[in-house]
């Protein structure tokens, strides 16, 4: 059980998820074989991660922490087999794709390796943290899906225009970096001791509960803007209900402090949505059209 958590499978349910439902809206077509693409990716970028976040994980009590560290280079060497061995597969599937994932892997070794000027890597930036990891969903969950289906040079499904990706990528970057935040405050003391500069570290815990809730709220807004001025149909305007419940969870979360545990349910319960979602629009039901 302990191989299978270590790429943290609830971040790789959820990105794949992302991709196949924002794929779904932007081509009109269930894109299955891209979806295991994105579940890939994460999964490595996520296993890379672990290995080399062994310093503060060890601080905020991470799960499985010494278990990594016992097979961090065996670990390594399958993540890397995985992203170079992918990326000669998927081309001859889909060749659009190859420089989308390469810029995404390259975002993703800038976030967890010194490989930026000064020795430095993105992860240890402030604000560039958070913004990296919005940034790396942006890519899977919008220009993956657009770059394989020509950049909308094929035509958009019904209700969906370029105006509608904007919005619909502006309210989920806002939206994912809410999360962030709320793992930050879930990792306020290791990452303190660690020389992370998280919001949570830098202004204080009561700062980074307003920054969070100001992001969610912002992300609900643009999504009653996008609708309410017909650039984003009522299939993606729907979308406002998880980050009204994200506001619900994680301040419940809040009165006891925010565990592992409860980042962990957060993502599964949108995941959980994404499938009602899914099962909401087969079934044919109000709101599945334009």
């Amino acid at each position: 059980m302990m191989f299978l958590t270590v790429g943290r499978p609830h971040i790789t349910v959820i990105a794949a998820l992302g991709s196949f439902t924002f794929g779904w809206l932007l081509s009109g077509r269930y894109l299955w074989f891209l979806t295991l693409v994105v579940a890939l990716d994460w999964y490595v970028v996520n296993l890379i991660n672990r290995t080399v976040d062994l310093r503060e994980d060890a601080y905020n009590a991470i799960s499985g922490t010494a278990f990594v560290r016992g097979y961090r280079r065996p670990f390594l060497g399958w993540g890397l087999f995985l992203l170079f061995s992918s990326l000669l597969v998927v081309f001859f599937v889909y060749p659009a794709l190859t420089v989308v994932r390469i810029l995404s892997h390259l975002l993703g070794a800038s976030y967890n390796w010194k490989i930026l000027p000064g020795k430095k890597r993105l992860k240890e930036l402030y604000f560039w943290k958070n913004t990296a990891s919005a940034l790396g969903f942006i890519l899977t969950l919008f220009a993956y899906p657009l770059a394989v289906s020509g950049w909308g040079s094929r035509g958009f499904p019904p209700g969906i225009t370029w105006g509608s990706v904007i919005f619909s990528s502006v309210f989920f970057f806002l939206f994912e970096l809410s999360y962030e935040v709320i793992y930050d405050l879930r990792d306020v003391r290791g990452d303190a001791l660690a020389g992370l500069r998280t919001y949570p570290v830098v202004h204080g815990e009561h700062v980074a509960i307003l920054i969070i809730d100001g992001l969610i709220l912002t992300s609900m807004a643009v999504l009653a803007i996008g609708y309410a001025i017909g650039c984003l149909p009522w299939r993606i305007f729907i979308m406002i209900v998880p980050p009204a419940l994200q506001l619900i969870f994680y301040k419940r979360a809040l009165k006891r402090g925010i565990r592992e545990v409860d980042c962990i349910r957060l993502t599964w319960l949108m995941a959980i949505l994404i499938v009602i979602y899914h099962l909401w629009i087969v079934a044919g039901l109000p709101g599945a059209g334009p």
